[in-house]
């Protein structure tokens, strides 16, 4: 898989069926803690096969947190959280530099890590706190390092920010900033539980069942798995359709369909491109493929770009939201069927 014409070496084949079973255990692990929420937990792994961060957005009480607890005990990374407060501070996410003195009664700076030097950071209740503490995580999103006092310093690999947002629409919440929200790979909707499902929560959290995760894999694993899916093949009719559909969310794009206008103010940018390829080259390998169908792009479309999209005045006043948009759009655009398994 060395070009997108090369087939795949035996080597390669062997290292995407391992990838595969590996994240089956992870999913098996998990299940043990959280009922329901595949499609959640799917979208977590990719994000985290893509080498890319995850926005969760529910109600409280729907295990956000549990679940991206449980996803760090069972791949076996560091894990810190933070909960984000109205009064919380950018030193308080990215360490400081503090006056020490030593035994011979010198004085000098020394940088005390904050939580952010981790592999997986839970920014819990993201948007309670305001844009400018928001924006420390900024670098660390993007560059996987952290500067404070001038001096660079590097986080550690694999580096995951799963944060967890409520609604905006609730009391005492901030709007994310469109900066930080692009340098999130997904924005996920967590949902309420099926009435099934929500009874056995009720049976596994107030009897005497107690579930216990076990890692599964660590995180060199992870980074050779994320280099897997870096030379999936991606054929050039995806990639063509992937440049149709978000493209055509821009609303000065000359081929864009003539509803975009109306209903889209700002459209995704290519960032949303790059990371819609390499979260469907993951997705292929959790399905058993070795190459991208335009189904992969399909299945993940909204959650890629429902964050990237701001919709017109006219649209919201319609009750016209973005996943309302790519909706219609994924419905204008050719569709073509996947084939082949590993």
């Amino acid at each position: 898989m060395t070009s997108p014409s090369a087939p795949p070496t035996s080597a390669e084949i062997d290292s995407a069926r391992k990838l595969k079973e590996s994240f089956a255990r992870i999913r098996h692990q998990v299940s043990q803690v959280i009922v329901g929420q595949d499609r959640t937990i799917e979208q977590l792994l990719i994000a985290m096969l893509s080498g890319g961060h995850c926005l969760l957005e529910g109600v409280p009480g729907l295990a956000k947190t549990l679940m991206v607890r449980s996803l760090a005990q069972a791949m076996d990374l560091d894990f810190h959280r933070i909960q984000f407060t109205p009064d919380l501070m950018p030193a308080d996410i990215t360490g400081t530099d503090i006056i020490q003195q030593s035994e011979s009664g010198a004085r000098q700076l020394t940088f005390v890590r904050g939580p952010v030097f981790t592999q997986i950071l839970l920014a819990d209740e993201i948007n309670r706190t305001p844009p400018k503490t928001q924006a420390a995580l900024l670098e660390a999103m993007q560059e996987h390092a952290v500067t404070v006092g001038g001096k660079t310093y590097k986080l550690s690999e694999p580096f995951f920010v799963l944060a967890t947002q409520n609604p905006i629409e609730q009391e005492g919440t901030y709007s994310l900033p469109e900066a930080q929200r692009d340098r999130f790979l997904f924005q996920t909707l967590v949902d309420y539980p099926t009435r099934d499902q929500e009874g056995d929560i009720i049976d596994r959290t107030t009897g005497s069942f107690a579930g216990k995760i076990e890692p599964v894999i660590t995180g060199p694993e992870i980074i050779e798995y994320q280099r897997i899916v870096r030379v999936v093949p991606l054929p050039e009719h995806v990639k063509q359709f992937v440049l149709d559909l978000v493209r055509s969310l821009r609303p000065k794009e000359p081929n864009a369909p003539k509803w975009v206008g109306p209903w889209v103010q700002w459209g995704p940018g290519p960032r949303a491109c790059q990371q819609i390829v390499v979260a469907s080259k993951a997705r292929a390998l959790l399905q058993g493929r070795l190459h991208v169908t335009t189904e992969d792009v399909e299945a993940l479309a909204a959650p890629v770009l429902r964050h990237r999209i701001v919709p017109t005045f006219g649209a919201q006043a319609e009750g016209i939201d973005s996943d309302a948009i790519v909706a219609r759009l994924l419905k204008d655009l050719p569709r073509r069927q996947s084939v082949g398994a590993l």
